[in-house]
Parts: structure tokens; C-alpha cells; sequence
């Protein structure tokens, strides 16, 4: 247990004296050396589907929806491991419908009312999310709770790396990134109407139970790197700390940028959502720069310097500046954290999968990703250790 979190200078020491322990950028991108990329993303348009009565849903968005007049016609999302999306088309008017899937669920997954409720309450703040217009609850419509939110048009940059970007453009949009973070984590859940989302205290522990019990739970291979990191991870908890609304998978591909500024239009899938430690939002979005390189948003070993993309430790940095907060524990903890916790979540993609209720096809490669992440995590315990 951290006994009390570092200042910002110690903060800014530590981080120098650990650059030489993190992954250095010795690849230019795309070189050929780096391993191919496991569960690679395109920006698909979104196909037809029958998944949906189009005459019920009608009839329910016509009493729910402000402004609403059909004929509707019905999209599915290519894109997505979790809660199925939509696109819902009328001749004025584009939505998004996010459902909860079909079949048997872990408990306490998939809560599509939780997204509304945080989409809602934040939407009155000005942070940029999309307008929530109604949430469902009456299964009998479509066959599951739903929620219907604008659609908002702009950018959603699947490929981290930016490949179409200049360098002072990369820039810009990893700044507008972190801004944005640092811009949530300043709201006040009580003031906004969020002061019961979350169980208060104890967060890291909590989440360490959570995804503990659905590694645990899903049906799949079983790896020693995770056993080790469960029994690791809960030795060496961050101190308390204020909570603060947690996006839970804040990532470069769950926003809409701007058609063309580096500004942040809308942040998406708030499925993890939570009242918890800002820094667990902070470091998953850290933790791309140390992915293993088959990773498909990995910026490991890439030569950023030469792209125009901060360093982690410049993002961290700017962020720490943005919010005065700090570290409650080292760096590498955080890390080990969030890899765990990311290989936990394919886990269950993967289990989900081989039982038919993944999202789409790609749960099958869940699997393959578990092991690479865990291992990855392990190393940072170790280097924390030594």
C-alpha cells in the first residue's frame, strides 16, 4: 500500500528515471519487422440488417424520440466486441441504437441504461458526448434494453498510428486526446447528478474483483502470468483518492473527431463507465504505448518522435498538469494493472464467442491476445519488483 501519493515534481523525477525501462521506439512505423497485427480494424460502413423489427421500433421511437417521424431504416455496425450498435436512418435524421446482445450475460454486463444515464447527465455539462434521446427498458420492442442517442458526423480513427496525419496534425490530436480526458476527470459526479454511480473507496480493489471473477468465470485456456498477477496486483494498491467519473475504455477509436480539426466532437461506449481513480483512465490510455507490437492501436517500437506523437511521458505529463492531480502509486503498477484488466476483458470475448453471443466474428481472435497481454503485464510486476 502507497502510504501518500507522490507531488508533481516526484512525479516528473520519477517518470525521467524511468524512461529507460519502458519500451523504446527503435522501429520507423510500418516497418517490416514488426509482428502483424492481430484482430486488424477497418472503418466499415454499416451493413443492412433484419436483427430489429423496424415497425416496432417505429412505433416506440415515434412516443420516445423528440422529433422523430419515419420511415426508419435499420444499419448494424461492423465494429464492436460488446453491446451491438446501430445505425437508424430517416429521411431528416440519423440516430444510434445500443442494445444489450442476446443469450446468457455475465452479471452486471452490458448496461445499456448506465450508458444512457452518464451520456445524459454529461451532455448537459457541454462535454462532448452525444445527445441521449430516450432508453427502453420494455424487452418486449426489440428484445432487450436499448437506448437511442444522436449520431454525431465526423472522424473515428480506427489506426492509432494515424497513417493519413502529418506530424504537427498527430500532434494535435493526441493533445486533444488528453485534453479532453483531463476535461472529464475535472467534472464533479455529485453536481451533475452522479454521486451514487459508483460504490465509493476501494476502487482499484473492486475493479481487481471484478475482472478477477470474469477471467475466472469465462470458459477458456488459462495462463500463468494471470494467476500471478491475481495474486500480485492486490498487494500493492494505489491509496484512495477522490472519485471521479471513469470512462472505463478511453481510447483514440471510441471518439468522433471533427471532419477536419483536431477537436474532440464526441466520446463514445461508455459501457465501463464508473465512478472511480481518474489515473485507471488515464493509464489504459497510457498503456498503448506499451502493447505488445501485434496490438492493433500499439505504439510500441514505433519511432514517434518522427510521427509527431507525444511520448507517454509527455502525455502524462500534460495530463497531471491539466487536472493538478498525481500518482498514487509507480507507473509500472498502473500498467501491470491495465494489461491484466485488458486481457480479462478478451477473455470474456473470447468465452462469449465460443458460446454465440459476441458481437461479431472477431471474438474468435480474443483469445490469441490474452496471453501476449498478460505476459506484457508480468513484466512490469517484475520490474516494479526488482
Amino acid at each position: 500500500m502507497v502510504a501518500m501519493a507522490p507531488t508533481l515534481a516526484e512525479n516528473g523525477a520519477a517518470i525521467r528515471r524511468r524512461h529507460a525501462i519502458l519500451p523504446q521506439n527503435q522501429l520507423i512505423n510500418n516497418d517490416s519487422k514488426t509482428a502483424p497485427v492481430i484482430d486488424a480494424v477497418q472503418n466499415e460502413p454499416p451493413r443492412p440488417t433484419d436483427d430489429l423489427d423496424a415497425v416496432r421500433l417505429s412505433d416506440w421511437m415515434r412516443q420516445a424520440v423528440e422529433g422523430f417521424a419515419g420511415p426508419l431504416e435499420i444499419l448494424r455496425f461492423a465494429g464492436g466486441q460488446s453491446n451491438p450498435t446501430y445505425q437508424l436512418r430517416t429521411r431528416g435524421q440519423r440516430y444510434v441504437l445500443r442494445r444489450k446482445p442476446p443469450g446468457m450475460l455475465l452479471a452486471s454486463a452490458h448496461a445499456v441504461d448506465r450508458e444512457f444515464r452518464v451520456i445524459h447527465a454529461l451532455g448537459k455539462t457541454g462535454f462532448p458526448v452525444p445527445r441521449a434521446f430516450a432508453l427502453c427498458e420494455d424487452e418486449s420492442v426489440i428484445g432487450s434494453d436499448f437506448y437511442v442517442m444522436a449520431m454525431v458526423e465526423g472522424r473515428i480513427l480506427w489506426d492509432g498510428r494515424l497513417p493519413d496525419a502529418s506530424p504537427a496534425e498527430r500532434r494535435a490530436i493526441y493533445d486533444a486526446e488528453i485534453d479532453t480526458l483531463a476535461a472529464l476527470h475535472r467534472v464533479d459526479p455529485v453536481a451533475v447528478g452522479l454521486g451514487d454511480y459508483g460504490r465509493p473507496g476501494n476502487y482499484f480493489a473492486r475493479q481487481l474483483a471484478r475482472w478477477t471473477r470474469q477471467y475466472v468465470e469465462s470458459d477458456g485456456p488459462r495462463y500463468e502470468a494471470m494467476d500471478r498477477l491475481i495474486a500480485w496486483l492486490p498487494e500493492r494498491l494505489p491509496a484512495d483518492r477522490p472519485a471521479r467519473i471513469v470512462h472505463g475504455d478511453y481510447r483514440l477509436d471510441n471518439m468522433v473527431l471533427h471532419p477536419s480539426e483536431p477537436r474532440v466532437l464526441a466520446v463514445l461506449d461508455w459501457e465501463l463507465s464508473t465512478l472511480g481513480d481518474p489515473i485507471a483512465d488515464l493509464t489504459y490510455l497510457l498503456m498503448h504505448w506499451v502493447t505488445p507490437v501485434h496490438e492493433r492501436n500499439s505504439l510500441a517500437g514505433l519511432h514517434i518522435a518522427a510521427l509527431g506523437i507525444p511520448t507517454l511521458e509527455q502525455m502524462l505529463a500534460r495530463y497531471l498538469t491539466a487536472t493538478g492531480d498525481s500518482l498514487g502509486a509507480p507507473l509500472e503498477w498502473y500498467l501491470a494493472y491495465n494489461l491484466f484488466r485488458f486481457a480479462a476483458i478478451l477473455h470474456g470475448v473470447a468465452a462469449r464467442g465460443r458460446a454465440g453471443n459476441a458481437n461479431n466474428a472477431r471474438a474468435g481472435l480474443a483469445q490469441q491476445r490474452v496471453g501476449p497481454l498478460a505476459a506484457a503485464a508480468w513484466v512490469f510486476a517484475e520490474r516494479l519488483q526488482a
